[in-house]
């Protein structure tokens, strides 16, 4: 009897044996024999017992290989020659300054990687490659679009390990080349010489960043100064005045003062989990847990029990710079036309597989709008296919019928894109693509669709930023960064209106950083004002919000567990139907109902199949028709 094929979930796993070897070559380069090394979806990560790499494919090549192997090789030369004590003691305030002094230090360790094992160069090259080529670095024409702390990083490696630098790096590093060797040319040289030392060498990384600008000499020189030459006038003070007995609750304020202060460095830690170099950046998982009074409190509870009075309060410094906007507004209708014009190019290699989708699409969400009836009732239309017993037999009752309701129609959607930097190159467009198909296919079955955008006006938090510094810099400011909410289509827009408004996505310099939290209860207040009786909210993100003004001057999980609260409002307590597709990242930590993708050209695919499911299956509280 022939046996059955084996599906694809049962097939044994080819690259098993491959992780298990780098696992055990990170523990042994780390020194760190429990270290947990694990092959996810998510981004490549390492925290303070655990190293998540990207996963592999079913059948990997050379290069996907090589990829796998840099990640775990920078990882494990971090965890060998990183002091996260002497990192945070040493790093700048400024958002700007801490980016490229992280980035600097991971490029030191990565070099001294290359530099004790040669064949640790390879991989990190083709590490770095990836990196750059999935953020469309090699795109970048704008200095204000390149981060310097990426290009300083690539200029170090290549420096001091010989490194070269990759192909998507070229029109990175020579936008700002020319002015790094210009203005820093002896504190780069003297930092080349410091990288076996990590306090030396973070002593010339800050000389580096004053000659750049970006760390101001005030900064600098009170932070050196006060570590160094004072610390030996304050020894006999301190013993001068050990006889006599310290005042009452002095002590004990000087150490809470003491704690605070180590809790706000280990929050700024936290807070580059997302930024450019933060693949390796050192996560302390129960930072939140250790920052005392700054660390915002968890969600409440589900149960609907009273909210207690330290429950976390999401705060804004200003809204002032906010600005909620149509997408024409933000460019030429030159411009956008030859931005759709780019979309259509990219929509013409999958009009195949869209135009598949659309009818799929079509034909589940059409099934649901034929017409039903119910027959034999005393009252309603009269049923002339029953007219016939009435001939046969004159004593029979005339039959009727009557249409049944159907709530298909009455349903919106609302399509809401992450607009953030993290999605440049195949993600923007895909997301653009389905939101296309979306618009147009609901159109047809008579379903109203939505397309919205967030991100934020300018990195490193922008005139909402230069406020806060002007206010002399407040403590706890919240959100410290100016929103742009975008829309692209509004629901009762005809899709032939707005289809040139998807073009925008494509456009340099638009994609920024992303405050999803915010973003989320936009989207639902526009949903609860529409008439319809279902509305469905689909969020298309690559991972957690990330604003490096914002988490620098909160605690390093602020806009994370606002995130989370916003979530846990919809879903709990909000008719909308919330659904999350994590482009490369797992959202399901935050959503209840997600679906993870390792490759953007799966999207459009998922998208379609998740709204079909949601149309396969009554909504909540559908027994009966509520009302609005």
């Amino acid at each position: 009897m022939a046996q059955p094929p084996r599906s694809k979930a049962n097939k044994p796993d080819t690259t098993q044996a491959f992780k298990s070897a780098v696992g055990a070559t990170v523990r042994a380069v780390g020194g760190k024999s429990e270290l947990e090394v694990s092959f996810t979806a998510d981004r490549p990560l390492l925290t303070g017992d655990k190293a998540r790499l990207a996963n592999l494919p079913r059948l990997p090549t050379r290069r996907d290989i090589a990829i796998a192997r840099g990640q775990g090789d920078a990882m494990a030369m971090r965890l060998a020659s990183h002091d996260p004590e002497t990192h945070r003691r040493r790093a700048p305030a400024d958002p700007e300054a801490r980016a490229a002094f992280d980035a600097l230090e991971q490029a030191r360790v990565e070099a001294l990687g290359c530099i004790r094992m040669p064949g640790m160069t390879g991989n990190i090259g083709e590490m770095l490659e990836d990196r750059l080529f999935r953020a469309n670095m090699a795109e970048i024409s704008d200095k204000g679009d390149a981060p310097i702390a990426e290009a300083l990083g690539l200029m170090l490696r290549e420096r001091l390990a010989g490194v070269p630098v990759p192909p998507s790096g070229h029109a990175l590093v020579d936008l700002w080349r020319s002015e790094v060797e210009g203005k820093a040319q002896a504190s780069l040289e003297t930092l080349l010489t410091r990288f076996e030392d990590q306090d030396e060498f973070a002593r010339a990384a800050k000389a580096l960043l004053r000659d750049l600008n970006l760390v101001p000499d005030s900064d600098f020189d009170d932070n050196e100064e006060g570590e160094d030459g004072d610390s030996d006038d304050q020894q006999p003070d301190q013993a001068q005045g050990s006889d006599e007995a310290p005042e009452e609750g002095q002590g004990e304020n000087e150490s809470q003062d003491a704690d605070q202060d180590d809790a706000s460095g280990e929050s700024q830690e936290t807070g580059d989990v997302e930024g450019m170099e933060a693949d390796m950046a050192d996560v302390d998982e129960d930072a939140a847990a250790e920052a005392g009074e700054d660390a915002p409190m968890p969600p409440p509870a589900k149960d609907g029990g009273e909210r207690g009075t330290n429950q976390f309060v999401y705060k804004v410094f200003t809204t002032k710079f906010d600005e909620v906007v149509k997408a024409n507004e933000l460019c030429p209708p030159d411009e956008l036309d030859q931005l759709r014009g780019l979309l259509d190019k990219q929509l013409e290699n999958l009009a195949g597989a869209v135009a598949r989708l659309a009818n799929k699409l079509q034909r589940r969400l059409m099934a649901k709008q034929n017409r039903s009836w119910t027959f034999d009732l005393e009252e309603g239309l009269l049923d002339t296919a029953r007219l016939t017993r009435v001939i046969i037999d004159p004593l029979a009752a005339l039959s009727f019928k009557v249409e049944n309701d159907t709530d298909f129609r009455d349903t919106v959607v609302t399509l809401l894109i992450d607009n953030s930097g993290s999605m440049r190159g195949r993600p923007i467009t895909i997301a653009a693509i389905c939101g296309d198909i979306l618009a147009r296919t609901l159109e047809r079955c008579g379903v109203k669709v939505e397309i919205l955008g967030f991100t934020t006006r300018a990195w490193k938090g922008g005139k909402s930023r230069e406020a806060w510094l002007e206010a002399n810099r407040p403590a706890n400011p919240g959100r410290v960064n100016d929103i742009r909410h975008i829309i692209y289509k509004a629901a009762d827009e005809p899709w032939r209106h707005a289809r040139r408004n998807l073009g925008l996505m494509m456009r340099e310099g638009l994609l920024k950083e992303n405050i999803d939290g915010e973003a989320l209860q936009w989207a639902e207040k526009r949903l609860m004002a529409r008439p319809e009786n279902r509305r469905i909210l689909m969020v298309i993100s690559d991972g957690a919000p990330v604003d490096d003004s914002t988490q620098s001057v909160n605690a390093g999980n602020y806009l994370e567990a606002h995130l989370r609260q916003v979530i846990e409002e919809i879903e709990t307590r909000s008719p909308i139907e919330l659904v999350a597709v994590g482009i490369g990242h797992d959202v399901t930590r935050y959503y209840r109902r997600a679906v993870t993708l390792l490759d953007a050209e799966e999207l459009a695919g998922a998208l379609t199949d998740e709204l079909a499911a949601l149309f396969d299956e009554p909504p909540p509280g559908y027994g009966r028709r509520s009302r609005l």
